[in-house]
C-alpha cells in the first residue's frame, strides 16, 4: 500500500480560492485572543487544584514551566510550518505535504479527537461552574441534571454541558468574524479576572504552605511532596491548560496576512498565559494547603478559605466566561480540520458544504456540535481530559518531526518565521518532549489489563479511524486519483 503525498501547489491553491474558500477576516490581534480564549480555561480553573494535590503539590508551579516548555517547542514548530503552509486543517494538512496521506489521515483523525472531547471535557467543567454560580443566589438544579450516569455523584445527563455546546455551534455557524468579536470581548473580561484573583491573593499568602510537614495527604512534604515524577505527572495531567494554541493555525484560510499573524498569534498568546499560569499557581499554592485543593472550583475555593466570598462570585463568573471561549475555539478548530478532511474526500463530501450566506461549514459544524453535546452530557470528565491531552501531545509529535521533512522536500518555501538553531534541533526536541509527557500520563491514571487508560483508549479510537479510511477514504481520495501526486 503505497503512501500518497498531496502536492504542495494543490494546497497552496486551496486556500487561495477566493469563490469556494473562507473569507479572510482575523488579524494579528484576532488570532492573539483566539489562542487565549482557547488556552486559558479548563486547565487552571478546574484541573489545577486536583493536579496539586494529588501530583505535584507546591511544586505544580514546576509542573506548569515544564509543561509550557514543551509547548513553546511545539508552538516554534507550528508557527514556521503555518506561516509557510496557510492552509485550514493545521497538522492535518501539514502532514499531507510531508508524511504523506496515511500518517495525515491519523493525525486528522487524533486532532477530531482532540478538539471533540476536548470541548466536551471543557464544557462538563462550564457546567460545574454554572451550577456553583447559581447557587450563589439560591437557584438549584436537580442532581440527575447536571451529572452524567458515571459521575462520582450519577445523575442522569448533565444538561448545562449540552445547551452550551448547542449555543456554540449556533454561534460559529453565524460566522468567524461574529464569533471572534464575542470572543474578543469575553477573553478581556477572562485576563481582568486572572490579574483580580493575583492581585487580591498575594496579600494572603502564607509561606508555610509551600513547606507542609509529611503526612498521609502531604507525601514526604515540602515544596516537592511526590518527588520529580509528580512534578512531570503534574505537567503531564495539567497539559490540558496549554491546549488551544494550536487552534490559531486552523485558522489559516481565514487570516488577512497568515505568514506574518499565524506565528505572532500563536507565540504571543502561549507567552501571555504561561506568565499568568505561573502566577495563579504561585498565589494559589500559598493561599491554602495544596492537599486541600482537590476541589472542582480551586480558585473560587481559595478566595473563599481566605475569607473573600464576595470574590468567588466574581471569579466564578470569569471561570465561566474563560471556559465558554476555549469552547468557542476549540469547536471553531474541530470544523476546520473536518473542512480539510472532506475536501479532500477522505470523508463525505456532506463535510465541505459551505453556507451560501454565512460562508462557513455550516453541516460539519452542526453535526459534530450535536455528536460534542451527547458526549457532553453522558461523559465522565477524567476519561476524556485524559484522552484529550494523549491525542495533543500525539499530534505535537508528528507536527514536529513534519518540520524538517518540509523543509527538506520544499526549499524554495519561505514563510513570515523560521525556527532557531536549524531544521532540526527544535522540531526533534519538541518530539522527544511531548512523548515523554505521553509516558507521565500514566501517573494518578486507572489501568485496565495494566495499561493506562488514555494510552488504551487512544489505540481503540486509532483502530476505528484505520477501519473508516481503509473502507473508505482510501478509495475515495482525491489525491489518489490525481497523478501529480507522489510517494514520499
Amino acid at each position: 500500500m503505497t503512501n500518497r503525498v498531496k502536492p504542495l501547489a494543490r494546497i497552496l491553491a486551496e486556500g487561495s480560492d477566493a469563490q469556494h474558500g473562507l473569507k479572510r477576516s482575523l488579524g494579528p490581534w484576532s488570532l492573539t485572543a483566539m489562542g487565549i480564549g482557547a488556552i486559558i480555561g479548563t486547565g487552571i480553573f478546574v484541573l489545577t487544584g486536583v493536579a496539586s494535590a494529588t501530583r505535584a503539590g507546591p511544586a505544580i508551579t514546576i509542573s506548569f514551566v515544564v509543561a509550557g516548555i514543551v509547548s513553546a517547542l511545539a508552538a516554534l514548530c507550528y508557527a514556521e510550518v503555518a506561516s509557510k503552509i496557510p492552509i485550514a486543517g493545521s497538522a492535518y494538512s501539514y502532514a499531507y505535504a510531508t508524511f504523506g496521506e496515511l500518517l495525515a489521515w491519523i493525525i486528522g483523525w487524533d486532532l477530531i479527537l482532540e478538539y471533540g472531547l476536548g470541548a466536551a471535557t471543557v464544557s462538563i467543567g462550564w457546567s460545574g461552574y454554572f451550577t456553583n454560580l447559581l447557587q450563589t443566589v439560591h437557584i438549584n438544579l436537580p442532581q440527575s441534571l447536571v451529572h452524567s450516569p458515571f459521575d462520582p455523584t450519577p445523575g442522569i445527563l448533565n444538561v448545562p454541558a449540552a445547551v452550551i455546546i448547542l449555543i456554540i455551534t449556533g454561534l460559529l455557524v453565524k460566522g468567524t468574524r461574529e464569533s471572534g468579536t464575542v470572543n474578543a470581548v469575553i477573553v478581556a473580561v477572562k485576563i481582568c479576572v486572572v490579574i483580580f484573583f493575583i492581585v487580591i491573593g498575594v496579600g494572603h499568602i502564607d509561606p508555610a504552605n509551600y513547606h507542609l510537614p509529611a503526612g498521609p495527604a502531604t507525601g514526604a512534604g515540602g515544596y516537592f511532596p511526590f518527588g520529580w515524577a509528580g512534578v512531570f505527572g503534574g505537567a503531564a495531567f495539567i497539559f490540558f491548560a496549554y491546549i488551544g494554541f494550536d487552534a490559531v493555525s486552523t485558522t489559516a484560510e481565514e487570516a488577512k496576512n497568515p505568514s506574518r499573524d499565524l506565528p505572532f498569534g500563536i507565540i504571543a498568546s502561549l507567552l501571555i498565559c504561561t506568565v499568568l499560569y505561573i502566577l495563579v499557581v504561585i498565589v494559589l499554592d500559598g493561599m491554602v494547603p495544596f492537599n486541600q485543593l482537590n476541589v472542582a472550583s480551586p480558585v473560587a475555593y481559595a478566595v473563599i478559605h481566605a475569607g473573600m466570598g464576595w470574590a468567588a462570585f466574581i471569579i466564578s463568573l470569569g471561570a465561566i466566561a474563560g471556559l465558554t471561549t476555549v469552547l468557542l475555539v476549540m469547536m471553531f478548530g474541530q470544523s476546520r480540520i473536518i473542512f480539510s478532511m472532506g475536501r479532500d474526500k477522505l470523508i463525505p463530501d456532506w463535510f465541505t458544504a459551505v453556507h451560501p450566506r454565512f460562508r462557513t461549514p455550516a453541516f460539519s459544524t452542526i453535526f459534530f456540535g450535536i455528536l460534542i453535546a451527547i458526549a457532553a452530557a453522558f461523559t465522565n470528565i477524567n476519561f476524556v481530559g485524559s484522552l484529550t491531552n494523549m491525542g495533543t501531545l500525539a499530534a505535537f509529535v508528528l507536527v514536529s518531526l513534519a518540520l524538517p521533512v518540509l523543509r527538506k522536500r520544499h526549499p524554495e518555501l519561505r514563510g513570515g518565521f523560521e525556527v532557531p538553531f536549524g531544521p532540526y534541533v527544535v522540531p526533534y526536541c519538541s518530539a522527544l518532549a511531548a512523548l515523554f509527557l505521553i509516558f507521565y500520563l500514566k501517573e494518578g491514571s486507572i489501568s485496565a489489563w495494566g495499561i493506562p487508560l488514555p494510552w488504551l483508549g487512544f489505540v481503540i479510537w486509532l483502530a476505528v479511524g484505520m477501519i473508516l479510511y481503509l473502507g473508505y477514504g482510501r478509495r475515495h481520495s482525491t489525491v489518489g486519483m490525481d497523478p501529480a501526486a507522489s510517494t514520499p
